[in-house]
């Protein structure tokens, strides 16, 4: 087996339910999935999966959720505790697949699927009521660990031990890891402008950064 190269470590897919957490607080949410074996990738997403915040979640853009397993080792030494898998609502817990590597627009085979990737995930308070660690919000934003999305170019089927392969690197080699920091620090209207020109960013994305350039440039000239 190549050195490096990415792998399933689980395929999970969900449908929203009422889960409640230790404070006995109710919420509907998609985030608790299951494992399977195989299931269909349309273009919408998974089949027997969906996303109860259809204006944050979901959509062509974010058709596919996908988190690197190497941070799992990371938060539960900080957490001291075990998480679930998955703990973020990922549909794919990748190995050798980090945002710092991974890139805005790259195209991945998996199984008879291909997919784009299309932004980092945005991360919700979900997370932390769903894990019941009130720091892992916090964290994922301040280190960039978010995970990531996708849109789907070919719908197919993928299997718990699918090859996923790396069809072609985007030129503009702009990483999700680079994306979240320019992101979240919000004040660097020339980076925010160099990823908005990735043409497969996310409609939603390229909607935000061009608020939030207008914002900065505003500032500069008042």
């Amino acid at each position: 087996m190549e050195k490096n190269k990415p792998l399933i470590h689980t395929l999970t897919v969900g449908m929203p339910k009422e889960l409640v957490d230790s404070k006995g607080r109710s919420m509907i949410t998609g985030i608790e999935k299951q494992r399977v074996q195989e299931v269909y990738l349309s273009s919408q997403g998974f089949e027997g999966d969906d996303v109860a915040d259809k204006k944050h979640h979901g959509g062509p853009d974010r058709a596919v959720c996908l988190y690197p397993t190497e941070h799992y080792i990371q938060w539960e030494q900080e957490l001291g505790k075990t998480l679930p898998v998955p703990a973020f609502g990922e549909n794919l817990t990748v190995t050798n697949m980090l945002e710092s590597d991974v890139c805005i627009g790259d195209i991945y085979k998996i199984g008879d699927a291909v997919i784009q990737i299309t932004q980092g995930r945005i991360p919700c308070s979900t997370i932390d009521r769903y894990t019941e660690a009130n720091t892992l919000l916090k964290r994922l934003i301040e280190t960039g660990y978010t995970g990531f999305l996708a849109r789907v170019l070919e719908e197919g089927t993928i299997c718990a031990d699918s090859t996923i392969e790396l069809v072609e690197k985007h030129p503009a080699r702009i990483s999700v890891l680079y994306c979240n920091e320019v992101y979240f620090k919000n004040n660097d209207a020339i980076a925010m402008k160099q990823i908005q020109a990735v043409d497969a960013l996310a409609e939603d994305w390229k909607e935000k950064l061009e608020k939030r350039i207008q914002v900065l440039q505003r500032k500069v000239m008042s």
